[in-house]
């Protein structure tokens, strides 16, 4: 729960498929109310079949509340996303995109108790493809801001857990939180940095868990025990909702609490936090 003088943030971890988006559309509007949630943000980049996000499955989690929605590397898997991103603000993609690149990595955003909430997306470079820098990317871009937001949030869809972790650590105190994405398996290692900053190196996913992160097992396993490609499907079975809520001080605009979220289909949600309190 909240104070009065504090805010909660909700970041849904990665939407995989028809599945993630089932379980967004069941559990939302009770994780809002129960968290008195005030601003919520959603990777949305795997929600078309696993693999990119369509203009109709963007309109259909924007109607469920999702104040913004980040992506990753399979932003542009589909090619009808490129014109709507460039009309649609609350869709973004990550900053450090070549130029020129159809759409924006920030949005700026009006929460339910009136702060202004800046989400910045960006790519991380370890094991993953060749991008502008993230660290020198996401500081030109905190200039670019300055004033016209009050809270801000990072979702730093990257692979390498050290990359994420010196991420979050060179932007201590300079942003709410450091949220990572893109694994599709949860960390326990979510807690306050010294300076304020709410940090976890992977939020998780929202999707199957009966499947190698979102995908049929048996697909999986094939391409790995025989290297030639396979087409990929979307797995259904065990789904889950995974999620990280974050506690803001309203005076500070930094992290006072950050806890993790799981939620089955059936069950209420398991919840994990690290506290201010708690900072090493």
């Amino acid at each position: 729960m909240k104070d009065e003088n504090s805010m909660n943030i909700l970041l849904i971890a990665d939407i995989v498929g028809k599945s993630g988006r089932r379980i967004v559309r069941q559990k939302l509007p009770k994780l809002i109310m129960a968290h008195s949630v005030d601003f919520t943000i959603a990777n949305v980049e795997n929600a078309a079949g696993g693999f990119g996000i369509t203009p109709k499955i963007a309109e259909e989690l924007i109607s469920l509340q999702i104040d913004c929605m980040t992506s990753g590397n399979h932003i542009f898997d589909r090619r009808e996303i490129t014109s709507y991103l460039d009309h649609e603000p609350r869709l973004i993609r990550p900053l450090n995109y070549p130029d020129p690149s159809p759409g924006t990595g920030i949005f700026i955003g009006t929460s339910r108790n009136g702060l202004r909430v800046a989400v910045l997306n960006v790519l991380g470079r370890v094991f993953i493809e060749s991008f502008d820098c993230p660290f020198k990317t996401t500081d030109d871009a905190l200039a670019e801001i300055g004033q016209q937001a009050d809270v801000k949030i990072v979702d730093l869809h990257a692979e390498a857990t050290s990359e994420k972790i010196a991420f979050g650590w060179y932007f201590d105190g300079r942003v709410a939180a450091v949220i990572g994405t893109h694994t599709h398996v949860q960390t326990a290692d979510e807690r306050i940095l010294p300076k304020g900053t709410a940090f976890i190196s992977d939020a998780g996913m929202t999707g199957s868990f009966d499947s190698v992160i979102g995908i049929e097992k048996e697909l999986a396993i094939e391409r790995f025990l025989t290297q030639r490609p396979v087409k990929f499907e979307t797995a259904s079975k065990n789904v889950k909702l995974q999620a990280v809520l974050i506690n803001i001080d309203e005076r500070t605009y930094l992290a006072k609490k950050i806890t993790r979220i799981t939620t089955d289909d059936d069950e209420e949600p398991d919840f994990e936090s690290a506290t201010a309190d708690e900072k090493e």
